[in-house]
C-alpha cells in the first residue's frame, strides 16, 4: 500500500484537489459567514505552509461556526491524520459523508484511513461502494488487497493458536506494513515474540498500542510487567504509573505498583549505598529485594548480582562467590563474572579468576574490565610463586592500614629474631622477621600496595622499580618505641 496518508503534504495536495468544490457546491452562509471564511483562509494557509497545529486552530473555529458545511470537515480531517489523530480524522470524515454521501474522496480517504487502521470489513465497504457506483479502478484494486489481509489476519490468527510463532511473526509484519495503525495487529505479535522469548521486541509493538489506543491500561499493565521480568525495576514503575493515570484503581496495574515501587526503591538504595561505598546499607537492600520478589528471576538476579559486588567489598569472600554463583546461575552477566573473580583473587585462586574473565570477554570481546583482570589474575598467579606480603601478615587483600599495622606488631613480636636461640631456628626467625618488615613497608604504602595488587612486587630488584636494598631495621625501628622490647639483629 501506498502510504500517501502519512505525509502531510501528501494530505495538503489531496485537499487541494477538492477545493473547488467549496466554489461549486456553495456554503450555508449566515451571519457568521464572514468570520468562518475567514479561518477557513487562515487554516488553508497554515495547512499549505505545513503549520498543522495552528491550521486545526482555525478549522476548529470555522467547525464551530457552520456546523453544517462538509468541506470544513474534511479539511479539518486531513489536518487530524497529518497529525498522526486517525481516530478524530474517521470521525470528521464520516461526518462528511453524513453530509454528502456521494463525496468520493472524503470516501476514498477514509477506506485508507480504516485499512491502516485494521478495520478492513468497514474500508472493504466504502472501496466496494466506490468500485460498484463510481466505477473506480483503484478501488477495486485496494478492494482486492484489503480481502486479501483479512484473510492474512485469520491465517495469522490460526499460526499463533498452532503455536507457530515465528511463522506468525512474519506474516503479521508483513500485514502491519498496510496496517500500521492497528493495536490489535501489534499486540498479537507481541504475544508471539513473548512466546519467542523476545522481550524487547514485545515492548516496541505494546509501547505502541499505548499510543494508538489513549486509554490501553491493559497495555501499560503487559509493557509494565514485561519490563520487570527483564529485571528492570524503574521501566515496570513508569509504565504501571501511566496505567494508574488512566485507572487509580485498576486490578492489575495497583497491587502491582505497590511491589515494584518496593523493588525500585531497594535498588535506588543499592546504588546510593555502592555510590558512598556504604557496603553494610548495600547488603541490607539488596537481601530486602530478595525477601521481597521470590519468584522473578532477573529481579532475583539484582539482588544476587549486588549481594555478589558489596559482600566482596566488606571482604566476607565466602559469602560473594556463594551470591556470583546465584546470580551466575540466573543470568551469565559480565561485570559479576568479573566480581566473582575477584572474589576468587581474594581466595587465590587465580586459575578460577582467569577463568571468569575469560568468560567475560566471551560475553563482551572489548570489555576493558576482563581484559585488565586477566592480566592482573595472571601477574598474581606468578607473585604468590614468590612473596605474598598479605599471607605473610595473615590479612586479607581488603585489610585496612590499621588491620595491617596490627597484624604487623604481633607477627614482628612473635618472629623477633632475639626470641630464638643460635642455630637454624634463629635463622629461619630472621629470614621470615625480613619478610614481615617487608609485607609492612609494601602494605602501608598506597603506591606501593597499589603495585602489589596489580601483581608487581615494589621490593623485587628484578621488577625495575625497586630503589636500593630493603632495610628491614629501620621498617622494625619506626614502631620500636611503641613495642615493650628492643631489636637487636646478628649477622652469622
Amino acid at each position: 500500500m501506498e502510504y500517501w496518508l502519512s505525509s502531510p503534504y501528501k494530505i495538503c495536495s489531496t485537499w487541494f484537489l477538492f477545493i473547488t468544490i467549496d466554489v461549486v457546491h456553495g456554503v450555508n452562509r449566515g451571519t457568521n459567514q464572514n468570520e468562518v471564511d475567514k479561518h477557513l483562509a487562515m487554516g488553508g494557509d497554515f495547512l499549505a505552509r505545513g503549520q498543522l497545529q495552528d491550521a486545526l486552530y482555525h478549522y476548529n473555529a470555522a467547525v464551530e461556526g457552520d456546523k453544517n458545511n462538509y468541506l470544513t470537515y474534511f479539511k479539518r480531517g486531513t489536518v487530524y491524520l497529518a497529525l498522526g489523530k486517525a481516530k478524530f480524522a474517521i470521525l470528521d470524515l464520516n461526518k462528511v459523508l453524513e453530509l454528502k454521501p456521494d463525496f468520493s474522496g472524503a470516501r476514498n480517504q477514509r477506506a485508507h484511513v480504516l485499512m491502516k487502521q485494521g478495520n478492513l470489513a468497514e474500508a472493504i465497504k466504502d472501496f466496494t461502494y466506490l468500485h460498484q457506483i463510481e466505477h473506480n479502478g483503484d478501488a477495486y484494486h485496494n478492494l482486492i488487497r484489503a480481502e486479501t489481509l483479512m484473510s492474512d489476519i485469520h491465517l495469522a490468527e490460526s499460526l499463533v493458536k498452532e503455536n507457530q510463532y515465528s511463522t506468525a511473526v512474519d506474516l503479521l509484519s508483513s500485514i502491519i506494513e498496510a496496517c500500521p495503525w492497528s493495536s490489535y495487529l501489534r499486540e498479537l505479535r507481541s504475544n508471539c515474540y513473548v512466546a519467542l522469548n523476545d522481550p524487547m521486541s514485545a515492548i516496541l509493538d505494546l509501547r505502541s498500542t499505548t499510543k494508538l489506543q489513549s486509554d490501553n491500561t491493559d497495555g501499560y499493565f503487559k509493557l509494565s510487567m514485561l519490563h520487570y521480568q527483564l529485571g528492570q525495576p524503574y521501566e515496570s514503575l513508569r509504565e504501571v504509573r501511566d496505567c494508574l493515570k488512566l485507572d487509580p484503581e485498576h486490578k492489575d496495574c495497583f497491587p502491582h505498583y505497590k511491589k515494584v515501587k518496593k523493588i525500585d526503591k531497594f535498588w535506588n538504595d543499592i546504588q546510593d549505598a555502592i555510590n558512598s561505598q556504604d557496603y553494610d546499607t548495600c547488603v541490607d537492600s539488596a537481601q530486602k529485594i530478595l525477601k521481597t520478589e521470590t519468584k522473578v528471576p532477573m529481579i532475583q538476579w539484582l539482588g544476587h548480582a549486588k549481594l555478589c559486588k558489596c559482600y566482596m567489598e566488606q571482604g566476607k569472600t565466602a559469602e560473594s562467590i556463594s551470591s556470583c554463583n546465584s546470580a551466575l546461575e540466573i543470568n551469565k552477566d559480565a561485570d559479576v563474572l568479573c566480581d566473582r573473580a575477584e572474589a576468587h583473587i581474594n581466595f587465590d585462586m587465580f586459575d578460577d579468576a582467569i577463568r571468569d574473565y575469560s568468560e567475560a570477554l566471551e560475553i563482551h570481546e572489548d570489555f576493558q574490565r576482563a581484559k585488565e583482570g586477566i592480566q592482573k589474575a595472571q601477574n598474581l598467579q606468578k607473585q604468590s610463586e614468590k612473596r605474598d606480603y598479605y599471607k605473610i601478615l595473615g590479612v586479607g587483600r581488603k585489610a585496612t592500614k590499621k588491620e595491617i599495622v596490627k597484624a604487623y606488631r604481633k607477627a614482628a613480636q612473635q618472629w623477633h629474631p632475639d626470641n630464638f636461640p643460635e642455630g637454624p631456628e634463629k635463622k629461619k626467625a630472621e629470614k621470615k622477621f625480613i619478610d614481615i618488615a617487608a609485607a609492612k613497608e609494601v602494605l602501608t604504602d598506597p603506591d606501593k600496595r597499589k603495585k602489589f595488587d596489580l601483581g608487581e612486587d615494589p621490593l623485587d630488584p628484578e621488577s625495575g622499580n625497586h630503589h636500593g636494598p630493603f632495610n628491614p631495621f629501620q621498617q622494625f625501628h619506626h614502631f620500636s618505641s611503641e613495642t615493650p622490647f628492643t631489636f637487636k639483629f646478628h649477622f652469622n
